[in-house]
């Protein structure tokens, strides 16, 4: 099984993790195995723990690092990794990698169902279990439709995309990847099929997440993630659209927020102490260099943060 992902700002995060040889770390998204390699090549007594929820990942990672001493390898959503980690004997981490989003191999394999440039079934699974995005476009109801395509996908024209989701299950099912990418051009403006890009590619980007349930798995996974961290340790976040950016950048300004005093007390009484500090203020993003080897990049963006000591919540 080929399992084919070009991991992004690859250097950026790798360092941005400062790995010691006797560290603990996890990757939450094995996908291919490329982070957790580049973290297992600078270990020599540590440990590092990969968790992946795709059956197809871990399949690939438990090879490729089988023999490894180091290495540990875990199906599961990184929502789950300290339930995970427990088990594994794991109470606390030096760093923690999360590469959100869907991987390169889950897009250009036609049978996940991801892409409208292939015909497929309509999927989406990450983990190939529970519902499928056929399910939901199939079942919902027009006005539920619009929400997820509006909240996940920012899309303007969801009403109409909706209606038109409506009319053609009305007279049969949508099976497939490229059933609903006509269904959705057809649906939209004349002027929005005219831009650049399909006009298909928010709808599919919304149900996606819809399927997966990732913005709350996303939210579960950096609390879990935090909490595993011991002081001093760093967690590197990698994401590929504004809506998973912004839960990541509010979550990160929420630890590092310090006395919530109004300006004008003479000292403080809340007591409250920042509980992590930015390593990048505003973030990384792809440098050009990597934008013209890897088109995919150009959304992303790395976010990392370093726990504090913090007496009352930390020994």
């Amino acid at each position: 099984m080929a399992f084919q992902h070009i991991p992004v700002l690859f250097h950026e995060t790798i360092d941005s993790l400062r790995i010691r040889p006797d560290g603990v770390y996890i990757d939450g998204t094995a996908g291919g195995g490329g982070h957790s390699q580049a973290i297992l090549d600078r270990l020599q007594t540590g440990l590092l723990l990969s968790i992946d929820q795709d059956p197809d990942a871990i399949a690939v990672v438990t090879k490729r690092f089988e023999g490894n001493p180091c290495s540990l390898v875990r199906q599961a959503n990184f929502a789950d990794m300290a339930r995970v980690a427990a088990e594994a004997g794991i109470s606390r981490a030096d760093g923690v990698l999360l590469d959100i989003g869907v991987s390169s191999y889950q897009l250009d394999t036609p049978e996940r169902g991801f892409s409208y440039h292939s015909d497929a079934p309509l999927d989406m699974r990450m983990s190939q279990s529970g519902p499928t995005a056929a399910d939901l476009v199939n079942t919902l109801p027009a006005s539920e439709l619009a929400s997820i395509l509006k909240r996940f996908g920012e899309e303007k024209s969801a009403r109409a995309i909706a209606q038109g989701i409506l009319r053609a299950r009305q007279e049969r099912p949508i099976r497939t990847t490229l059933e609903l990418a006509e269904i959705v051009k057809a649906s939209v403006p004349a002027a929005v099929r005219r831009e650049p890009g399909h006009p298909a590619r928010k709808t599919f980007q919304a149900l996606r997440i819809a399927v997966n349930g990732e913005l709350d798995r996303l939210s579960e996974g950096l609390d879990a993630a935090f909490s595993l961290l011991r002081p001093g340790g760093r967690l590197a976040v990698i994401t590929f659209h504004s809506l998973e950016d912004r839960i990541v950048k509010q979550r990160m300004a929420a630890w590092c927020e310090g006395c919530t005093c109004p300006p004008d007390f003479p000292v403080c009484v809340c007591g409250k102490k920042p509980r992590a500090e930015l390593v990048y203020k505003k973030g990384l993003s792809p440098s050009p260099e990597e934008l013209e080897k890897n088109p995919r990049s150009r959304s992303a963006r790395l976010r990392v943060c370093e726990k504090l000591r913090d007496n009352a919540l930390d020994p």
